[in-house]
């Protein structure tokens, strides 16, 4: 199964949140109390995304964060480059290459590689902007659900989310409890 990190899903949200406001400064307070997040988690994603350039801190009596470059500018891979533990690869040796001994003899391997530069490409092509406000030019105005549906065109509805709609606002839950996990 290919998933991010709940703080990569958490950074990603904290990203649009601040790109949805980019005039103001957003103190970790203020993020963890409007997206219902805890504040050691906000923190935490914040000072990673600080070290990687995404966010710049401001100090002061109003201090906060900004992001650290236009939201058109930073890329769902840049989020998911800053806040995931291991390179992004869709297997260990389209990450790394060395950690598998089967390599040098995988018949597959550049399958693998071909399929991960395809996943990178489409996480680059989309961007926090994008997060915000989906634009026809995203790769998310091209997507389809899979399945009979995608096949004939019929419905666009999706299994979690209903009916697809491009001026649907952000997805920005009233609150998360799962992030104490972390």
């Amino acid at each position: 199964m290919l998933r991010i990190s709940k703080l990569t899903d958490y950074g990603t949200l904290i990203l649009a949140h601040m790109a949805g406001l980019p005039d103001r400064v957003h103190s970790a307070t203020g993020l963890a109390d409007a997206l219902g997040l805890g504040l050691p988690t906000v923190s935490k994603v914040l000072k990673t995304l600080g070290r990687h350039a995404l966010v710049t801190s401001q100090r002061g009596a109003h201090g906060g964060y900004v992001l650290g470059r236009p939201a058109a500018q930073i890329s769902v891979a840049d989020v998911i480059d800053a806040l995931e533990d291991h390179p992004f690869g869709l297997t260990e040796c389209s990450a790394s290459a060395g950690v598998c001994s089967m390599e040098s003899d995988c018949r597959i391997r550049e399958n693998w590689l071909r399929i991960n530069t395809v996943v990178r490409q489409a996480l680059q092509a989309v961007t926090v902007a994008d997060m915000v406000h989906p634009q026809s030019r995203s790769p998310f105005g091209t997507l389809r659900p899979l399945g009979e549906a995608a096949l004939t065109g019929a419905s666009t509805e999706h299994r979690l989310h209903g009916p697809r709609s491009h001026t649907a606002p952000a997805c920005i839950p009233a609150s998360r409890t799962d992030d104490q996990e972390i």
